[in-house]
């Protein structure tokens, strides 16, 4: 099955921002009202620069006692992986794997180079068979 499918077939869409310059808590607040766990972060021309997941926020900011309205959610944005929206879903795995991630920003590359949606375990889950789900856990959850 993951052969016939497209990033874009997997993706959940219209994956939203939280700019360079907004705060943590901004971000925070983002993830508390969508209901998710992690934001692309988009620098000033709106291009995807990284990545902030809620645990981000707890480890890196409130666990060490700074003030999460005090940092910009750029500063937390880490290394980047990203995938086109034309590329079929066994690259998406592949890239996932290999980089032992939960979530993958999708970018469509002939329409702009822009965030056009994210994949995520549970989407992972509702395209693959059993065993490649089995086959996904055990390599993005192995130690790295």
């Amino acid at each position: 099955m993951a052969g016939e499918l497209r990033a874009k077939d997997i993706m959940t869409s219209g994956a939203q921002c939280v700019g360079a310059h907004q705060s943590l808590h901004d971000a925070a607040k983002m993830m508390r009202d969508l209901g998710v766990g992690a934001l692309p972060i988009c620098g000033d021309n709106n291009r995807l620069t990284g990545l902030v997941t809620d645990r981000d926020i707890v480890i890196t900011c409130c666990a060490e006692g700074v003030d999460p309205a005090e940092v910009q959610a750029g500063s937390l944005g880490g290394e980047l992986h990203w995938i086109d929206s034309d590329a079929d879903a066994s690259e998406v795995l592949e890239t996932m794997e290999n980089n032992h991630i939960k979530r993958l920003p999708v970018i469509d590359v002939k329409g702009g180079h822009r965030l056009v949606g994210m994949i995520t375990e549970a989407n992972v889950a509702k395209n693959l068979s059993d065993e490649q789900i089995a086959e996904f856990a055990t390599r993005v959850y192995a130690e790295a």
